[in-house]
């Protein structure tokens, strides 16, 4: 028996569990709670697709007169999928690697209309190995199922989301209400059923949902209502993502038929106060509660009358991620994005560098909600003995740090306690295109095992990111770009269109930045995205500054999403399709040449941008300056030293050669034999695997001590070799 039961309901990845109970189960372990987690969704579509599963897929009741071509076609091949299920599904959650030869043999696999799309493989993947191939065709054969099941079972079905449309922008709760009283269906049979064998075995006296996205919440509706029909006596509570941004103006009672207790925000405090009020034996109108909906004589309350404060990020514990079946799920390959297969490739371990956003100020942002607006770092060393405890836990070294934004300041530290302790991780975050991120911190970062980043250039117009209040210009992205791109970290843009106020004009300028920033290589991958207003941004706060007039609506349930009528009277939706077709290109390295109106099938304007703007903003060359308070870091101690004498003229002085053997090339320089000797010294005194650093000036001082002219030295051509290869750092 236990004190709690966790639960993420369908569907969020198939690839690595979401991790919100993960981060509740080891905050519940400091606090001696007992608990137990599932991610309910992997669960459901490893029962679904296997050949039991699809037997009973393919023996429902349908209406066969009415199949597509598509379904007549997949299910004349029933056969052959319920044979190759099992073996697909083993092969995709990494037990069965040598099936890769047969998929990619291309006549092991049905293949129904997902498999159309085949004549663009070799243009869309290169030369990519048999593995990643083979995994794009197994998800292919997985959506062609998906889109059976689709049509002709369950319309609500999606793997990485469950009747999403219910949840967003739900102003109110009749039509989700009404599909919560319908008949179960078919995904529903399968998810109570797991559902009860979970509660018969915990025994939980609370389950608490999880639910961090729209195609999250009507699975957790209808197991909240099984649990209510069924096990009575269990109470039932919901966080996440999607109540902490939707629910915040709930008034609709109807909800409490199915959960007791919804809480807000950060979930620590509030779950404790609810756990201590469900474990007691007899009621209490006294009970304290943080940021808590629930029902009191018929109505909706908010009750926020505690006035404990909420757990600091150093003592929420280190994310639990025992009992979830890590080995279930599936890595896909569904496009050819590089950032979309980190996000459904590979297993993730999940941490957050800090809590908040370290600059919350982007107009478009939830900045006044606390997730965003609360901002608290966490020291590197518990970080990353975090990550180490959580290796140890599930054997992966794979790591996302799912912040807003990862402070530089914080990476920095961090990839130096990863590089002190000898760890080899993998990770990628998500960043600012800030100054901060130079050559010499993104070849650190790359060092400690950084692989990805992420990040917003939004609308690439200089006005409409000072409107945005992003803190970055064009210009800078193009270098901050340039240093990840140079240190081999690859860089991600979250690109935007429809911004209010925003003209054509600026639509197909920003999109000639885009073309060029990929031209030069210095952007690997992009996804476009249309701008939506919402409830808890400054633009759906005070939406007449950024000329924008809301369409208000009653709201009883759901509130973030905002509709609204933009006074340029533009339809920004029609660039969607020419966006996403030049963007597809330019990932690939093609077709830059061609005339922008060429994605377009309207007429758009002449782009205003330069066609070498961003090549002249990478030409300027950086400033050499002493900055006192920067520090340095030495990578490499292992010199081999050579001393030599030279000769010019009839006269001749000792010199000494390092030489520095790097992972992939080799470094020697000449100095003289005793600054040699000196530099030798200090760099094995101040490693980088010693937790103490010095200081530019530091350095500087200690190097006057013998000699003269630091700044001479510092900026001659043997040091300039030593900092461009890395192995001298200025931070």
């Amino acid at each position: 028996m236990k004190d709690l039961l966790l639960i993420t309901p369908p569907f969020t990845q198939l690839n690595t569990p979401y991790p919100a109970t993960a981060y509740i189960k080891g905050f519940l372990n400091t606090k001696q709670f007992s608990s137990f987690q599932m991610d309910l969704g992997i669960e459901v579509i490893v029962e679904l697709f296997c050949s039991d599963g699809l037997r009973k897929v393919f023996n429902a009741n349908i209406d066969h007169q009415h199949f597509s071509e598509n379904s007549e076609r997949i299910w004349a091949l029933r056969e052959d999928y319920i044979y190759t299920v099992d073996q697909v599904i083993m092969f995709l959650q990494n037990q069965n690697p040598t099936l890769a030869r047969q998929i990619c043999s291309m006549n092991f696999l049905p293949e129904a209309s997902r498999f159309n799309q085949l004549d663009d493989l070799d243009f869309a993947f290169g030369n990519m190995g048999m593995q990643d191939k083979a995994k794009h065709l197994a998800t292919l054969y997985l959506e062609d199922l998906s889109d059976y099941i689709v049509e002709n079972i369950d319309a609500d079905f999606g793997f990485s989301r469950y009747a999403e449309r219910l949840g967003k922008s739900a102003n109110s709760f009749d039509e989700l209400y009404s599909k919560i009283n319908a008949e179960e269906t078919f995904t529903d049979h399968i998810t109570l059923k797991i559902l009860k064998e979970k509660l018969d075995s915990v025994q939980p006296k609370l389950v608490c949902f999880s639910v961090p996205f729209p195609g999250n919440l009507y699975s957790a509706f209808r197991c909240a209502k099984f649990i209510k029909k069924h096990y009575p006596h269990v109470e039932t509570a919901m966080g996440g993502g999607f109540p902490n941004t939707e629910l915040r103006d709930l008034k609709d009672a109807r909800v409490f038929e199915f959960f007791d207790f919804i809480t807000l925000d950060d979930g620590e405090l509030p779950l404790e106060l609810v756990i201590t009020r469900s474990l007691q034996t007899q009621a209490n109108d006294d009970a304290e509660f943080k940021r808590t909906f629930l029902l009191e004589n018929g109505n909706v309350t908010y009750k926020n009358n505690s006035k404990r404060h909420d757990y600091k990020q150093s003592e929420i514990g280190t994310p639990d991620y025992s009992d979830l079946k890590l080995d279930q799920y599936i890595s896909v390959i569904e496009v050819a994005n590089p950032m979309h297969s980190l996000w459904s490739d590979g297993r993730w371990n999940k941490l957050t560098m800090a809590h908040g956003c370290y600059w919350g100020k982007c107009t478009f942002c939830d900045i006044s909600l606390d997730y965003i607006k609360i901002y608290e770092p966490i020291s590197a060393k518990i970080l990353v003995d975090r990550m180490e405890e959580l290796i140890q836990q599930t054997g992966e070294t794979g790591f996302h740090f799912v912040d807003e934004a990862a402070p530089p300041a914080l990476m920095r530290e961090v990839a130096l306690e990863i590089l002190r302790r000898n760890l080899v991780v993998t990770w990628w975050t998500n960043i600012r295109f800030e100054k901060s991120f130079t050559r010499d911190l993104c070849f650190l970062l790359k060092l400690s095992g950084c692989i990805a980043v992420s990040g917003g250039l939004e609308v690439a117009s200089d006005r409409l990111l000072k409107l945005i209040d992003k803190g970055v210009s064009v210009e800078q992205v193009a270098r901050v770009t340039r240093h990840f791109t140079e240190a081999g970290i690859m860089v991600h843009a979250y690109l935007m269109y429809g911004y209010p106020t925003q003209t054509v004009q600026e639509t197909v300028d920003s999109l000639e930045m885009v073309r060029q920033l990929f031209e030069m290589g210095v952007l690997q991958s992009g996804f476009w995205h249309q701008f939506a207003m919402t409830a808890h941004s400054p633009v759906g706060q005070n939406p007449q500054k950024f000329g924008v007039t809301p369409v208000l609506q009653e709201i009883q349930f759901a509130n973030n999403d905002v509709d609204f009528i933009d006074k340029t009277g533009i339809d920004h939706g029609k660039f969607a399709f020419g966006l996403k077709k030049s963007l597809f290109n330019y990932m690939h390295g093609i077709n830059f040449d061609l005339p922008l109106q060429e994605w377009f099938d309207f007429k758009i304007p002449r782009t205003t941008i330069h066609p070498d703007y961003i090549h002249d903003c990478l030409l300027t060359e950086e400033e050499f300056s002493f900055k006192a308070n920067s520090k340095v870091i030495f990578t490499e101690n292992n010199a081999l030293v050579n001393h030599i004498i030279k000769t010019k003229k009839g006269n001749s002085w000792k010199l000494t050669q390092l030489t520095f053997h790097l992972k992939t090339n080799i470094i020697k320089i000449e100095l003289n034999q005793n600054i040699a000797q000196w530099l030798l010294e200090i760099i094995s005194s101040y490693s980088i695997k010693n937790s103490k650093k010095l200081t530019l000036q530091q350095l500087k001082d200690l190097y006057e001590k013998d000699f003269e002219d630091f700044e001479l030295f510092w900026f001659s051509k043997p040091m300039q070799q030593l900092k461009e290869n890395g192995i001298i750092l200025n931070l």
